[in-house]
């Protein structure tokens, strides 16, 4: 054992060979703060028999340095000393900004309730009535042990949370960065916003709840005379919705009419073009016997033939068609039917109805209809019909962006809850 000397105040240095480990990890370190030379050399002696590590020291001043440069687990400070009380000392030790705790034990004669109350206040733990008892201090010792076993687990634990929600950070900015590379990767779907046929005009809107989404807007040329749209919205949200639409937007392109299931071969071995309902039959056909996902979606699609002056088109548990006429009349089409991939062997019906140059045909998704407004209501389609017809002027882009305005201002937000999509085309 080695005595250090500093100042006033006397400390007593355990080496290793006086140690018996009070824990696992070595012995807990106890300050003893007294003026009293008998009483600091008593409760050493006694916690170095109970394996304990022990400092002490004369005065609260002298205590607060070595509590700033060393370790001290706990604290077994008199109250009435010169210079700085043991309560002082006691409200300057926790404000010493420590990582770990200190279990702090006032000594004291002092009974009155409100002073047992300072102490508390100040932030004492526990307090010991002189003569101290030994029986009692090694009881209160292991309070306080069992308080720093709790404390140095709930830090053990913290750490770990801190490293897993490090961790957990790096995973998040990376699955981010590969979010918004597929944010652009599904934007090139619909890089055309506008798409001019001569005889028409096809502007597509696209605005994802999240970094992707499961919303698809398009239009391909057939021939001279005709034009097909299309509205999808695949069921969910996220990467596995817009992994669904890419897919689906393969089977819907103009370049390449082979893998367009809108075509089948025909007997010269050029293309011929299906019926919308037979569309969206072999679209549920694909759905359920081939690509065989969880997922569902629903589908407007439609052909505008300006030759025969109609459109052909089916809806597929779809939000329905509208026509904006010349008039300034907006007209409802449709009769809902059957989301595609759910049911074997589902029919779905066809229906043809006039159009002519002036003509606007629209198709939106449900992030318009079911966007929720602050009165508990929908948009809906009652709310879609009324922005169409206060925005009847409006053609193409500025139409959609018009809709998108309404929406918005409705709703309270330009967050909404769901994917937004929208096609116009104009004749």
């Amino acid at each position: 054992m080695r005595w250090i000397e500093k100042g006033t105040g006397v400390f007593a240095i355990v080496t290793p060979d006086d140690q018996t480990f009070a824990g696992t990890e070595g012995p807990r370190h106890v300050l003893v703060v007294d003026d009293s030379r008998a009483q600091r050399h008593m409760l050493s002696m006694q916690l170095r028999r109970w394996g304990y590590s022990v400092s002490d020291c004369d005065s609260a001043l002298v205590a607060l340095d070595i509590c700033a440069r060393e370790d001290v687990d706990i604290i077994i400070s008199d109250w009435m000393m010169p210079g700085m009380t043991g309560l002082e000392f006691c409200r300057r030790f926790r404000d010493l900004g420590r990582e770990s705790y200190g279990y702090f034990i006032l000594l004291t004669s002092k009974s009155e309730k409100t002073e047992i109350a300072d102490g508390l206040e100040a932030g004492a733990d526990d307090f010991l009535a002189k003569p101290v008892s030994g029986n009692e201090l090694r009881a209160r010792l292991r309070a306080g042990e069992r308080m720093l076993a709790m404390q140095a687990e709930l830090l053990a634990k913290n750490r770990m949370v801190a490293q897993t929600l490090t961790e957990l950070q790096k995973l998040y900015d990376s699955l981010d960065r590969d979010l918004i590379e597929a944010r652009k990767l599904q934007q090139t779907l619909i890089r055309d916003r506008v798409r001019d046929y001569g005889w028409a005009k096809a502007s597509l809107l696209l605005r994802n709840s999240g970094r992707v989404g499961g919303d698809l807007v398009g239009s391909f040329r057939i021939d001279e005379d005709r034009v097909a749209v299309y509205s999808i919205d695949v069921s969910g949200h996220g990467v596995a919705s817009a992994m669904m639409t890419a897919r689906l937007a393969g089977f819907l392109t103009g370049s390449s009419p082979d893998q367009n299931l809108a075509f089948q071969k025909g007997p010269n071995g050029g293309h011929i073009l299906l019926p919308p309902k037979s569309v969206a039959d072999r679209f549920n056909r694909l759905m359920l016997e081939e690509i065989q996902a969880e997922q569902y979606f629903t589908m407007a699609f439609a052909v505008v033939d300006r030759s025969a002056g109609r459109v052909s088109l089916v809806q597929a548990g779809h939000p329905h068609p509208m026509i904006l006429r010349a008039s300034g009349r907006v007209e409802r089409l449709g009769h809902g039917g059957l989301p595609i991939g759910l049911i074997p062997n589902a029919t779905y019906d066809g229906l043809e109805v006039p159009i002519g140059p002036g003509d606007r045909l629209v198709l939106v998704s449900d992030g318009f209809t079911e966007c929720p407004l602050p009165d508990g209501r929908d948009f809906g389609e009652e709310g879609l019909i009324e922005s169409l017809l206060g925005s009847a002027h409006l053609t193409g882009e500025d139409l959609l962006e018009a809709l998108l305005w309404d929406l918005v201002r409705h709703s309270g937000s330009d967050a909404f809850p769901d994917d937004v999509s929208g096609l116009v085309l104009d004749l």
